[in-house]
């Protein structure tokens, strides 16, 4: 029930995203341009997901688990460091150079009419994650 449960939800996901054209690789450029032909469509719907979130967050503090696990898995540090900071310029450099990010792109798979570079993108992003974990173990 859980795995239905969670693809149900990713399918939610990736329907929304879809439709608030997330998956748009240049409308997510457009966003991004500030001085040039700035599209403000995405200010909308990030706009719109915070008082959705907001609410979510005052759910979840009132329950003692999810409804479809054990127990909630949220980050376990409130500390900003390096590694967030590298993290952060990475993605957003990332997010600024392609037009995605992670869950767009794996959208993009399914929907993308040019499957070579949005299937480049998601394999650079899955060779990356290997090469942190690597690193990291290591470390």
């Amino acid at each position: 029930m859980k795995q239905i449960l969670s693809l149900l939800a990713g399918v939610i996901f990736g329907i929304g995203l879809t439709l608030s054209g997330m998956t748009d690789p240049s409308r997510v450029r457009g966003f991004l341009d500030l001085f040039g032909n700035w599209d403000p469509t995405l200010a909308f719907v990030m706009g719109g997901a915070i008082p959705v979130m907001a609410v979510a967050w005052l759910v979840q503090a009132r329950m003692s688990k999810p409804a479809a696990d054990t127990a909630f898995f949220l980050p376990g540090t409130k500390q900003l460091d390096g590694k967030l900071a590298i993290g952060a310029v990475l993605f957003g450099v990332g997010w600024g150079l392609a037009g995605l990010c992670p869950g767009p792109a794996i959208v993009s798979l399914a929907t993308a009419t040019s499957i070579t570079s949005v299937g480049t993108f998601v394999l650079a992003m899955i060779v990356g994650m290997l090469l942190h974990r690597m690193v990291e173990d290591r470390l």
